[in-house]
């Protein structure tokens, strides 16, 4: 099912899978920095999940996919994490799901979830389960910063990067629990080190899977095959289905 929101006045794309079950748990997913709903983690999620019972939600993050918005104006922590926000509250509103919450981030995704873990469990909600991969905690830790030009947008100057992502989500880490954390040791742009701070920060239940030799993307069939195992797991465990 197709949905538009928006976030701070900007139109923002998604889309929310439905398994056929009634009011489901619903997973929100956010994106690393660069991806977009179509990233292969988000469409693994959205299928996986939705057969065992779980609702997912996919989205653009302002200034990616199809979303409006400019990527170098509108892309900072804050800008991410309140795009996560207001995704969740519009999905709850729509009525099709419970309002029993997970979250799912890669990359630039879990440092959202992180920053966005308090704020939404504030809310009216039941916010109890996190998965997050390659997520950094603490953005000077970042060995390698993309500022080179692709196909989706021009090159990035250093500027960039200390005006709108310079972060510390230590203390936000601190509220965190029933996390389950994957990150490959051979991780060049986020060190694993991220990952083993997060986990010792956090509250339990906690679980942090380092995956050998594995790298930022996850791109071993591998360590693809034991993170679909372990989060759909997670998840089911977490909502208690």
């Amino acid at each position: 099912m197709d949905i538009e929101f928006t976030s701070q006045g900007i139109g923002l794309q998604g889309v929310l899978h439905l398994p056929k079950t009634q009011s489901p748990p619903l997973v929100v997913g956010s994106h690393g920095l660069e991806g977009s709903k179509e990233s292969a983690k988000q469409l693994l999620l959205a299928t996986v999940l939705s057969k065992h019972g779980i609702a997912y939600f996919r989205f653009d993050h302002r200034g990616c996919g199809n979303s409006q918005g400019d990527f170098i104006k509108d892309t900072s922590l804050e800008k991410r994490t309140q795009d996560l926000i207001d995704a969740v509250a519009h999905v709850l509103g729509l009525g099709l799901t419970s309002r029993r919450i997970g979250l799912f981030g890669s990359s630039m995704g879990g440092a959202a979830c992180i920053n966005a873990w308090n704020r939404i469990e504030k809310t009216d909600c039941s916010l109890s389960v996190l998965v997050i991969c390659s997520a950094p905690l603490k953005s000077l830790s970042i060995e390698k910063i993309p500022t080179a030009a692709n196909d989706n947008r021009p090159a990035l100057p250093l500027s960039f990067f200390a005006e709108n992502l310079l972060f510390d989500l230590t203390d936000q880490a601190k509220d965190l629990s029933n996390i389950l954390i994957f990150h490959g040791d051979a991780d060049d742009i986020v060190p694993v080190s991220n990952g083993k701070e997060i986990h010792c920060l956090a509250r339990n239940p906690k679980q942090l899977v380092v995956h050998k030799n594995g790298d930022h993307q996850m791109t071993a069939k591998t360590d693809q095959q034991d993170f679909e195992k372990r989060t759909v797991q997670w998840f089911l465990d977490g909502f208690s289905i």
